[in-house]
């Protein structure tokens, strides 16, 4: 499965914040939210609620909306 389950990528762009910073925010590596913005692995979801909370959208922006469930 080849999909791109979240959207931080998108919403740190839309919200002009940079992968260092959510790091710096979350206190965790920069690399880190590197594989999370490439969807190659996804945070836990009290990360997602955190990420949520610092760049003030709901939870469901984060996550990419499945149309052929």
């Amino acid at each position: 499965m080849d999909k791109d389950i979240n959207r931080i990528k998108v919403v740190l762009a839309e919200k002009k914040r940079t992968n260092k910073w959510l790091a710096e925010q979350l206190g965790c590596a920069p690399t880190t939210v590197s594989k999370w913005c490439t969807n190659v692995c996804q945070p836990t979801m009290e990360t997602y609620l955190k990420i949520a909370k610092l760049l003030n959208v709901e939870l469901t922006e984060l996550v990419r909306k499945e149309n052929n469930v």
